[in-house]
């Protein structure tokens, strides 16, 4: 049951589509590098679309209606939105969610230190990592910096043309036969991540010169102490925009696609919503899936919940028996990316159950491990469900597993979202090189996936 490459279907209006959100896309890509700065980018255009921050709503204890949109921030980190629609909200939502976390470096709480006339900054990966790929690349420095008065700065260095980047050394190959004999995994270690941060004296400076410089430099142009990086948060991440990829330009070359390219087609397909759906359509963008999804801001949290609970008060029309029903009654895509078969790495797939770049939208019945550890495998009838609605708007589509069944695996936010008893799939977009620095998605699935979240949404 080999699924034909989208391409071929494709006629000048499709084209034209596929480029335009291509385009928009790559552009979002480029300049939301962190949790922190897609929330804000996902906000104002939510906004644009007519959605009211919940809280204002709570707090004008406004009536809510039917039509009405409204979003919630998680500590500007995730974002929930929803569409209110016909049905009572206890029949249940179309939901649709992915994460806007990515694989990074963080800078510690304590990272300054100078050695041999040089100034680095001690990093803690974030997430699963080749550690290798890190090295040798040049890196910008993108987040915020919380001050002791409540004052909070922005920081991005490395993006503008005219920004210096950081970056972590390596070692020549003529020196490096013990680094080279050792497993890949062993090659660079965690505590060997550390950034060059700055490499000249600061005249009339009689200890760590080099470090004084950066202190200078920080403090000139950021207003910072050395002490302010205890309540900083700073991500080390590629420097430079996201590219078009190969000579046709029909994919996209950046960071951070898993899993960024689900929550743009999913931003997509909810900007595109212009009437009253029948059933209330909620859009998660959440923090911290790389991760286990803890935290305050992880799925693992209580926000959807407490966010259902605040709408059907408002709705005039809560109870913790609705809420629950709420939450059952739903339906969800958990929107993550899929592993892209490569030809270069055949060993690591099962060929008839792989996703391929170009061929569509990925369901995945299943994550996990081995033998589906840590999985939510969706029911049967939920996917036969799905098959109707994606054949019905005429979604190329296509199913996939997370490589041959010993080799590994993954998991997503579906099995926590299953807990409430709701049916959940996994849907994504496959992807090349996941999880390093750059990594390689097909416009066409991207397009799928946009049309696929938005016929969910309406149809679910």
């Amino acid at each position: 049951m080999e699924r034909p490459n989208a391409w071929k279907a494709y006629e000048e209006k499709d084209l034209a589509q596929v480029k335009a959100i291509g385009e928009d896309y790559r552009q979002m890509l480029s300049q939301g590098k962190t949790e922190r700065e897609w929330t804000r980018a996902l906000i104002a255009r939510l906004e644009k679309a007519g959605y009211v921050n919940l809280d204002q709503v709570i707090a004008e204890n406004r009536a809510l209606t039917a039509g009405d949109k409204v979003y919630a921030n998680r500590m500007g980190k995730a974002v929930l939105s929803f569409h209110l629609g016909e049905d009572a909200l206890e029949k249940g939502m179309n939901i649709v969610g992915a994460h806007i976390d990515s694989p990074r470096l963080d800078l510690k709480q304590n990272p300054l230190y100078e050695d041999a006339d040089m100034a680095y900054g001690d990093t803690h990966y974030y997430g699963g990592i080749k550690k290798y790929q890190w090295v040798a690349r040049p890196l910008a420095l993108h987040g915020v910096v919380a001050k002791k008065d409540g004052a909070v700065v922005d920081l991005v260095i490395g993006e503008k043309e005219d920004d210096p980047v950081v970056g972590i050394s390596d070692l020549l190959p003529h020196l490096a036969m013990d680094q080279m004999g050792k497993k890949m995994s062993e090659g660079v270690s965690g505590e060997d991540l550390d950034l060059i941060l700055a490499g000249q004296p600061l005249k009339g400076a009689e200890k760590e010169a080099v470090k004084a410089t950066l202190l200078q430099i920080l403090k000139d142009e950021y207003g910072m102490e050395e002490e302010d990086f205890i309540s900083a948060e700073i991500e080390v991440v590629p420097a430079g925009p996201a590219r078009d990829f190969g000579l046709d330009r029909s994919m996209i070359l950046g960071y951070g696609h898993d899993d960024r390219v689900c929550a743009y087609a999913e931003l997509k397909a909810i900007e595109g919503i212009d009437h009253t759906p029948k059933a209330t359509v909620c859009g998660m963008f959440v923090d911290k899936e790389e991760i286990g999804s803890v935290g305050a801001t992880g799925m693992r949290a209580n926000y959807l919940e407490n966010a259902v609970a605040e709408i059907l008060n408002l709705l005039g029309d809560y109870s913790e028996l609705k809420v629950r029903r709420a939450l059952q009654n739903s339906r969800m895509l958990s929107c993550d990316v899929s592993a892209g078969f490569d030809p270069l790495y055949a060993s690591a797939f099962e060929k008839k159950n792989a996703a391929y770049l170009g061929r569509g939208v990925c369901f995945n019945k299943f994550t996990g491990s081995r033998g589906k550890s840590g999985s939510n495998d969706a029911n049967a009838e939920f996917m036969g469900k799905l098959r109707g609605i994606m054949d019905k708007n005429q979604v190329r589509w296509q199913t996939a597993e997370l490589g041959k069944v010993d080799v590994g695996g993954g998991g997503t936010i579906a099995y926590i979202c299953a807990l409430y008893g709701m049916e959940v799939i996994d849907s994504g977009v496959a992807v090349l090189s996941m999880h390093a620095p750059a990594e390689i998605i097909s416009k066409a699935d991207l397009y799928e996936a946009v049309k696929a979240y938005q016929a969910f949404m309406l149809e679910a």
